[in-house]
């Protein structure tokens, strides 16, 4: 029979927001049933806590100082090896369906002469995906879709507007009948005016079915990246998920005093933008937070259905099944809302891999607590299917010999960057574009942050393991410093 992967990916879905990380009232069973079937990863951190550089990393299988894409919006250069170069040379499709945030280097194609049409031009211009749906969720402004399908499809669903995705995906309906603008924190405790069915999750999981039904006709072997637009923000979603969770439910907000007051200057300046200053209040937070598990409720169950569906098509015996997400949300945390920063609800991911070979009975229902990095998965993917990775193109490790219970040698840390040129908080500090990048390091028991022009941080993830407490510049800890910043 022909291998496949299965590879989902959420956006903006933090590791502790899943029942089998530990959440106390958000239940996801069919993703601890995923659990139950594979191995689950502990300590999985993403090479860059924004979106685009992100999912760059993943695609690649590069940290981000190596392919370049240091923000949403910079391309991803031309010349860049994908998971469609490595799976192709395989004789695998890379497909997708859902985000990647891609910027194409059209500079680079029209420099090559290379045709945007062309079947080179797609692959390039599609981050080496052959594209069965595209939807980065920006239809605002249509930077990347001036005519998405998803607008399409909800207008033939009688959900017409000047823009569907907006007005019926991503707002709700006042008492007389008044558009209500899902991207306002005010009306998150409300449902989104288009019916579940309809909404985004459940399309893009019918859109992933269509396609697997088609690919038995083809008869190669394939990789979908079934990408989520969920459960990132607007924070509505549509019913019953909008009520299914109250603010009794929502976890309490890990953050002190203290970070405040003494805050690190990077810290203090993203605590003051606005998508931070709207979390600091409690009351706020329990309003929009229900909506956040909503969502992810939503995903769960989709997923429930995709397992479903694979069983009744006879591709589960045969389909790898990867679960993970971008990077995760801040929520209110240490003050901060979104990501961007290095604390763990930011930067640790959930993965979840679900390996139906033989080989991996073994490790079935347990975890792993190696330091895990996202351009793992390129040649973890690129190893299942059959082949070698080229350790002088992909910089991550194949994760195979952790599934089939081998012993491997490993990495002795984790990175992550993320470049804030683009952010008013470089502004607010005066920083120059050319040095405004931040780095992380962990071994699993410190996490080292440095950040040229500003003191270092540090903390040490046994004795403080929610990273309260900054031990960048106490003298004790100087020796953890030096060790971490080699």
């Amino acid at each position: 029979m022909t291998r496949n992967v299965l590879f989902i990916m959420c956006d903006q879905l933090r590791v502790d927001y899943l029942s089998c990380y530990g959440h106390p009232t958000l239940h996801t069973p069919n993703i601890d049933a995923l659990a139950k079937r594979g191995v689950r990863f502990t300590r999985a951190f993403v090479q860059s806590t924004i979106c685009g550089p992100s999912r760059m990393c993943t695609y690649t299988g590069r940290y981000m100082r190596s392919h370049g894409s240091t923000q949403n919006g910079v391309p991803l250069k031309v010349g860049e090896l994908t998971l469609g170069d490595h799976l192709g040379e395989l004789g695998v499709r890379n497909v997708l369906v859902g985000k990647t945030h891609m910027a194409a280097d059209t500079e680079g194609m029209e420099r090559l002469g290379i045709d945007p049409s062309s079947v080179i031009g797609v692959h390039v211009s599609q981050c080496g995906f052959e594209p069965y749906e595209r939807d980065d969720g920006l239809h605002p402004d249509g930077r990347y879709d001036p005519d998405p399908v998803y607008d399409s499809y909800l207008r033939s669903q009688g959900l017409d507007a000047t823009n569907p995705w907006e007005h019926w995906a991503n707002s709700a309906e006042g008492p007389t009948g008044e558009i209500l603008n899902g991207w306002l924190y005010s009306h998150a405790d409300k449902p989104a005016r288009v019916p579940d069915e309809h909404s985004e999750t459940p399309y893009m999981t019918r859109r992933a079915m269509q396609f697997m039904r088609e690919a038995k006709t083809d008869g190669r072997p394939w990789c979908l990246h079934l990408s989520y637009i969920k459960p990132h923000w607007p924070y509505i979603v549509p019913a019953p998920y909008h009520d299914m969770y109250s603010p009794q439910d929502v976890i309490p907000a890990r953050r002190r005093e203290a970070e405040r007051i003494n805050a690190h200057p990077l810290l203090a300046a993203f605590q003051e933008e606005r998508y931070s200053t709207v979390f600091t209040d409690e009351e706020r937070r329990r309003h929009v937070i229900p909506a956040y598990m909503g969502l992810i409720k939503q995903i769960d169950d989709q997923l429930g259905v995709l397992v479903a569906f694979m069983e009744e098509e006879g591709l589960s015996d045969d389909t790898m099944i990867v679960f993970t997400s971008d990077h995760g949300d801040y929520l209110g945390d240490h003050w901060l809302g979104e990501k961007y920063l290095f604390h763990d609800m930011s930067v640790r991911v959930p993965l979840i891999i679900a390996d139906p070979s033989p080989s991996a009975d073994a490790t079935r229902g347990t975890t792993c607590d190696a330091l895990v990095e996202m351009i793992d998965l390129a040649p973890t993917f690129v190893e299942w299917f059959g082949g070698k990775p080229k350790p002088h193109w992909l910089e991550g490790r194949s994760l195979v010999p952790w599934l089939h219970g081998r012993k491997t040698p490993w990495r002795k840390v984790a990175i992550s960057e993320y470049d804030y040129a683009f952010d008013l908080a470089r502004v607010k500090l005066k920083v120059p574009v050319p040095e405004a990048r931040m780095y992380m390091v962990t071994d699993g028991r410190w996490k080292y942050i440095h950040a040229d022009g500003f003191p270092p941080m540090l903390y040490d993830l046994a004795e403080d393991p929610d990273e309260y407490v900054d031990l960048g510049q106490s003298p004790p800890h100087a020796h953890e410093r030096a060790r971490l910043y080699e």
